[in-house]
């Protein structure tokens, strides 16, 4: 175990130092008005509006510990009310924005009210959550918000909150803020059931952060312009604000995402910024890797001043990150680090990341502070952790909260993973599977349902988007598939023969009844957001495809399927 340095336990206290020392910096870019151009809060800016929000809540007498509900996309106001929330030690919990957009159901956005019992409430823009606002009862709650008219009769005017004076008390309560206060609870994405609230405090936030600069240094680029699209509801997300914060640098935030319609968005601000530090997931980058291949100019300008593509530990297809390097020789003449952050909103956010020269996709090393226990099963291990980085519990759930860790206090994330070189520990590790992922056929043969997808993406890239495996309590795998626009470039005939040869290949390296693939379907509906069946973060949620789309598996399965089922 590598020891943490010192380092300012109180997000706060951390902006109040950095604004001290970069007052006139820019610190955060977001586009807005209608010609779209860059509008940029300094550092001195954001906390003069962050303490006017923490003295307004302060003003209000809430009751000791009373938390906040952010429900609003990435912004300015998201990130000034976020702050202010924390300068008045009041906790806040970022809520996903689809909770709120849902066309009928809002159980989800239901549960959690009830859950945090918020006494504030932010909706920076309420037209898009009018029918949450007036189906869920959010109590007493007081609603922040632009449009006041449209979110009823608690709201308050935004522009009320940012015109309130900073007094005195609120740098006397950010000076008598605790490491161990509550920051935020950050829910789970509830794949396999209700979303849980994460306890996260200032120390945990701070530490992650700290080690993450530790471990990169100057070299991540921090310390200057970085463009983050990931939604901060998500652990991911809400670290790239700290860690520019940390750093010294300037986060613009991307309102585009690696979807059709809105990754244009994305390319025009790469155009725009450039960028040392790029962080995206599997089909972001996958989108993109298509983008620069066909445009030499945003190739030469992404790559020019590029010196870190960092991806999630569990999800990148190595083929993907080969082409990407490929294109980065060909345009600057030198491969990119390729590095990864692995981790868990219970452990704050990645605490493992690739910090060292290697092509090999991994989760890497632990950061400093934090140990790491390898619990043998066959020929992979169950990982565990255990520093400041890892949560208290849950709110609000004391049971699952004792559950989550073993007897000697190291959190079991439920994920395998193996040594990427089983004879030298220090190339790291690579992920081997999910606890969660994991399903039996109808025969109880145990299917490694992580492991399998990426083997499977790996041997189908570049032509596959996402795929979701089927097959519980059946006694045979069969594949949902969403065609990458590299395999939409195909004809729907071509792109079937193509998958079919290279399954029959996996097939007769992978003859098990658990690993061999004899149907597949390409689905021409995209992974829907309000069915929770993808993540903001852009991940699929396996459970929620094979129930929303049922039909399709039982045409996989049927003994005469349709035509849209291609058999191996």
């Amino acid at each position: 175990q590598i020891p943490l340095d010192p380092h300012e336990q109180v997000l706060s206290r951390i902006l109040g130092s950095q604004t001290a020392r970069h007052g006139a910096r820019p610190y955060l870019a977001q586009r807005q008005g209608p010609d779209r151009a860059w509008s940029v809060l300094s550092y001195a800016d954001f906390k003069q509006k962050s303490d006017a929000v923490g003295q307004w809540l302060l003003d209000q007498k809430l009751e000791p510990n009373a938390p906040a509900l952010i429900l609003s996309g990435n912004s300015l106001g998201h990130a000034i009310f976020k702050f202010g929330a924390f300068a008045a030690g009041i906790p806040v919990c970022p809520v996903s924005v689809n909770y709120g957009m849902a066309m009928s159901d809002f159980g989800r956005l239901d549960h959690v009210v009830q859950l945090i019992r918020p006494a504030i409430v932010f909706v920076e823009d309420a037209g898009p959550f009018s029918r949450a606002l007036a189906n869920v009862d959010f109590g007493r709650a007081k609603i922040i918000t632009t449009t006041p008219a449209i979110a009823g009769r608690h709201a308050i005017d935004w522009a009320e909150v940012l015109a309130t004076v900073p007094r005195t008390d609120i740098e006397q309560k950010i000076a008598s803020l605790k490491p161990g206060d509550v920051a935020t609870y950050m829910l789970t994405s509830g794949s396999t059931g209700r979303p849980k609230a994460v306890i996260q405090t200032h120390a945990m936030i701070a530490a992650n952060v700290a080690q993450a600069i530790q471990t990169m240094g100057k070299a991540a680029g921090w310390d200057g312009p970085m463009l983050d699209w990931l939604p901060w509801n998500h652990v991911s997300g809400a670290t790239a604000p700290l860690l520019a914060l940390a750093a010294g640098g300037t986060l613009y935030i991307d309102e585009g995402k690696p979807v059709p319609g809105l990754f244009d968005e994305s390319l025009k601000n790469l155009r725009d910024v450039p960028v040392s530090y790029y962080v995206n997931v599997p089909l972001g980058y996958a989108m993109l890797a298509d983008a620069l291949a066909a445009d030499q100019s945003l190739r030469q300008h992404f790559f020019k001043n590029l010196r870190i593509m960092l991806y999630g530990g569990a999800g990148l297809p190595q083929p993907l990150l080969d082409r990407l390097q490929d294109m980065a020789i060909e345009t600057i003449g030198h491969k990119i680090l390729g590095s990864s952050a692995y981790g868990a909103t219970e452990t704050t956010s990645g605490f493992m990341s690739i910090h060292y020269l290697t092509d090999k996709v991994g989760i890497g090393l632990p950061m400093p502070g934090v140990e790491i226990k390898l619990v043998p099963h066959g020929p992979r291990y169950e990982l565990r952790a255990r520093g400041p980085i890892t949560t208290p519990g849950y709110l609000g759930e004391p049971e699952k909260s004792a559950s989550m860790f073993d007897d000697e206090g190291f959190y079991c994330l439920g994920d395998y993973a193996t040594f990427i070189n089983p004879d030298d520990p220090s190339h790291g590790l690579a992920f081997a599977g999910r606890l969660a992922e994991e399903f039996k056929l109808l025969s109880g043969t145990w299917v490694r349902g992580g492991a399998l997808k990426a083997d499977l993406v790996k041997n189908l890239s570049p032509l596959v988007a996402d795929l979701v495996i089927c097959g519980d309590g059946q006694e045979k795998l069969g594949l949902l598939i969403w065609a990458s626009p590299a395999g939409k470039q195909l004809d729907a005939a071509q792109l079937n023969r193509e998958i079919q040869s290279r399954l029959q290949a996996h097939n007769q390296a992978n003859p098990g009844q658990s690993t061999a693939i004899p149907r597949f379907m390409i689905l021409d509906e995209p992974p829907v957001v309000e069915a929770h069946e993808i993540s903001d973060k852009g991940t699929i949620n396996r459970s929620a495809v094979i129930e929303r789309r049922h039909l399709q598996v039982a045409d996989l399965y049927a003994s005469q399927p349709t035509s849209s089922v291609i058999i191996v």
